[in-house]
């Protein structure tokens, strides 16, 4: 039975026509999957279905009936639920009022009973393996804890319908499995599932049919996936087939470390952490979920208080007290979180890119011409492909995908000798992805020091020289990479396993 159809929608921003008679269709008891490369149109898509934005043409049905959402909220009352990409959750209020947050009383002067809230959300917690207090606030979760949240929030409304945007991007493979087996489930009892993913091993795992879009418009319309392999997908995606990468190791770099912690320890509670990179090397910090590797990066650019040990930049001894000063220092830092730490979402593309170079680019008097950051910026936004209508456009109005390029491109505009990249393939289509790895190698090549943290670990092996495994804030040794993923993986899970064994 079709659950949830789109016929013919089309969406224009101004400067770019995002959605070019797109078509759809969402049939109960399957999970179907949507996908297509950075602003290819489907988080557009996913907008207007939910209300968020109005389609300018085109039809929207829901069991046969013609549906308008006029907001997120409504469209939930009418049995359709999402997970956006990027989390929408009240930091301050605990677990169990964010998945309950529209049906925390019958009218807003009603008592809470926080007691029926916690049980009511321990269900859906239990359901997805969270071993967390209800009532914790959301702000003391892990990102991937609070994507397991969102996920928990959507299931909690029991809909029809459900469409996930990019749900496993801050899941771990095992957090991951528990989803898909939730997802199976929920398809087994005659829910349509929408799924946007770009790791195409999942795709081929959970999902049943596919819609590809391109350029905004229908590459594919709601065809059986077995009828289709990954290069077929690919190809449908981006025009081309799939360019793999067949990277070999590169020579260590004989420079003594630009950046060097030794015996370091800080009260978000590592503890002797030694590590070093050189001018030109990529160091792989590897560790699973809660390991302590986002929160190392956090704390060595003055976020957590340095409790022991020494940080070390160009060979002397330094204390860093904000990312302002890191940046004198040379060091930069692309976060896991674009939305909340590493973009400002209501200025524009030029503003984001351009920040970190202002300080350096003003005249005496301390004025700064915006003609003077885009010929600083400009080359980098080009070489990365950042798709905008122009630099005044504001950032918040991009693809994921864009938004995360642009935080990269501000850093390599400011000619950092550190660059710490934190998750960068976050919600990065498989073109992008290619081209990021490019370009942290060409980075590397000139000289630059690149600390780069991924929990993919396919990622890991293409891309880092080698590899420093973190397990509950302590580094549990290095592994030099030679490519050879069976090798390099076992090393790294034997690092990890080997003190859960102890």
């Amino acid at each position: 039975m079709t659950a949830l159809k789109v016929s013919n929608v089309s969406k224009s921003f101004p400067g770019v026509k995002a959605l070019d008679a797109v078509s759809m269709t969402l049939t109960g008891g399957s999970v179907h999957a949507l996908l297509g490369e950075n602003g290819a149109g489907k988080s557009t898509l996913i907008k207007i279905m939910t209300g968020i934005h109005a389609a300018d043409q085109g039809e929207i049905t829901m069991e046969g009936r013609p549906v308008r959402f006029a907001n997120p909220r409504q469209a939930a009352a009418g049995g359709l639920g999402v997970v956006h990409q990027e989390r929408n959750l009240v930091t301050r209020f605990s677990v169990a009022e964010n998945i309950m947050l529209d049906r925390l009383g019958a009218n807003s002067l009603s008592r809470v009973d926080y007691k029926a809230l916690a049980a009511e959300a321990s269900r859906w917690l239990k359901q997805l393996d969270l071993d967390i207090d209800p009532m914790t606030p959301v702000s003391r979760l892990s990102v991937a804890q609070m994507q397991l949240v969102e996920i928990g929030k959507a299931l909690s409304l029991q809909s029809r319908v459900l469409l996930l945007d990019e749900p496993t991007a801050s899941l771990t493979p095992s957090e991951a499995q528990v989803l898909f087996r939730i997802l199976r489930k929920l398809r087994d009892d005659g829910v349509a599932i929408g799924f946007v993913s770009h790791k195409l091993e999942e795709v081929f795992d959970i999902c049943d049919t596919v819609t590809v879009l391109r350029d905004g418009k229908n590459a594919c319309d709601s065809q059986p996936l077995k009828t289709l392999n990954r290069d077929d997908v690919v190809k449908m995606m981006i025009g081309r087939a799939e360019r793999i990468s067949r990277r070999a190791p590169r020579p260590q770099p004989a420079a003594p470390p630009f950046f060097e912690l030794r015996d370091y320890s800080s009260a978000a509670g590592h503890e002797n952490v030694s590590l070093s990179v050189r001018p030109g090397e990529i160091l792989g910090l590897y560790g699973l979920v809660g390991a302590g590797r986002s929160e190392l990066a956090k704390a060595v650019l003055g976020l957590a208080r340095q409790t022991g040990g020494e940080i070390r930049v160009g060979g002397k001894p330094v204390k860093i007290g904000s990312v302002a000063e890191a940046l004198d220092l040379g060091v930069g830092y692309v976060s896991e979180d674009r939305k909340g730490e590493g973009l400002i979402l209501l200025h524009s593309v030029l503003d984001n890119a351009g920040i970190t170079v202002w300080k350096s680019l003003a005249n005496a008097l301390g004025f700064l011409r915006d003609g003077t950051v885009a010929q600083k910026v400009g080359p980098v936004l080009r070489k990365l492909e950042v798709k905008t209508p122009s630099l005044d456009q504001t950032i918040g109005n991009l693809s994921g995908g864009n938004q995360q390029k642009v935080s990269v491109a501000k850093w390599i505009a400011a000619g950092v000798k550190l660059l710490i990249i934190d998750e960068p393939s976050v919600g990065i289509d498989i073109k992008t992805k290619a081209y990021l790895h490019d370009l942290i190698h060409e980075l590397a090549e000139a000289g630059t020091a690149v600390l780069l943290i991924t929990s993919d670990l396919t990622e890991m092996v293409d891309v880092a020289d080698r590899v420093a495994v973190m397990d509950d804030y302590r580094i549990e040794g290095l592994v030099e990479n030679d490519r050879n993923y069976e090798r390099v993986s076992t090393a790294i899970m034997a690092l990890i396993h080997g003190r859960e064994a102890a």
